[in-house]
């Protein structure tokens, strides 16, 4: 039976020059697709076990499709093939899930190389490569962790609305089970540029453990200090007072949402200013030492006519996640 194979890029002389670079001997069907999103009904389709797959594409680009790989948990080994030589774009791809990079135009031998590094020249080892679906996770505890989350958030948002005066757009939680060196890519909301602060505050409860980081954007500071009337002259003194006045609001309702429906009582530890006037990667490799893999829950804020903009993480150890299953089930009779 034949292996299939998926070469996705949206140019076709780049596909079939990727076609006829892959081993002679390989026993394996090739599949193209034209775009990220062609590709994405590719793979559902044919459950491919290797995927070559360019970065610059229309409709869903490369960095889309690992995006979407990774939330709906589907196991392709995944090899970029692009022009684009950034070393950090090659950062970026492995860091959502791609086993390698190799530029374009595709030679032959540098191919083989690859392969062979990874030991997968022959067709037979590919099923051996690929990556287990992670079973810590699965799309049902997603959901629920996903609906419960909503619910916190809707009494966090409340909360906020009623301190400021204002409308909170209420965001969709994304729940994953993450590297550390995947927690910066989960801040979509957050450009690389933006000069942003951060706390963080532990929490721990029943065999669940874990820690609440507050992102928010500098740009922020100026309309908060305005919608909470502070007079003073906006400083990094004022700036940490009002990270603490709106860490406090959203770390602490969220939590409290969350353990009134888990039926845990979390205790909270003295929240820790991570950094002042940093780019969102480094105040996370900053201190990365805290968190390997977690299950972590990115909650994106906004406030309606203001340039205030705030990331809430949670991360939740590894060793915490059987111990929320149990508790998921027992209270929702999964």
């Amino acid at each position: 039976m034949q292996i299939p194979v998926i070469i996705c890029d949206d140019s076709n002389l780049a596909r079939k020059q990727m076609a006829r670079s892959l081993p002679e001997d390989w026993d394996v069907e090739v599949i193209f697709a034209n775009n990220g999103e062609d590709g994405m009904d590719k793979i559902h389709q044919h459950k491919p076990i290797i995927l070559f797959l360019d970065l610059n594409m229309p409709v869903l680009d490369g960095y889309g499709v690992l995006e979407r790989l990774k939330n709906e948990n589907i196991a392709v080994t995944t090899i970029v093939v692009s022009g684009d030589i950034q070393a950090e774009a090659h950062a970026r791809v492995k860091a959502l899930g791609a086993l390698d990079f190799i530029k374009k135009p595709i030679d032959k031998n540098k191919l083989e190389e690859l392969l062979n590094k990874h030991g997968i020249t022959e067709p037979s080892k590919l099923e051996a490569l690929a990556p287990e679906v992670e079973e810590l996770l699965d799309p049902e505890t997603r959901d629920i962790l996903q609906e419960i989350t909503n619910v916190a958030i809707g009494q966090a948002g409340s909360l906020l609305a009623s301190v400021l005066k204002v409308f909170v757009k209420l965001p969709i939680p994304n729940v994953n089970l993450l590297e550390v060196s995947e927690l910066s890519m989960a801040l979509h909301s957050v450009e690389s540029s933006d000069s942003t602060s951060g706390v963080c505050q532990g929490f721990i409860s029943g065999g669940v453990a874990g820690e609440a980081l507050l992102i928010l954007n500098d740009s922020s500071f100026v309309d908060i200090a305005r919608l909470l009337n502070y007079n003073k002259k906006i400083d990094d003194g004022v700036e940490l007072e009002l990270l603490m006045d709106i860490s406090n609001i959203l770390i602490g309702s969220v939590l409290k949402g969350l353990s009134e429906q888990l039926d845990l009582n979390f205790s909270q530890g003295h929240p820790v200013v991570l950094g002042q006037h940093c780019n969102v990667s480094d105040l996370i490799y900053s201190n990365s030492t805290h968190w390997k893999k977690s299950l972590t829950v990115e909650i994106s804020y906004g406030i309606e006519d203001y340039d205030i903009h705030c990331d809430l993480l949670l991360l939740i150890t590894e060793d915490s996640i059987p111990t929320l299953k149990n508790k998921l089930n027992f209270l929702f009779d999964v």
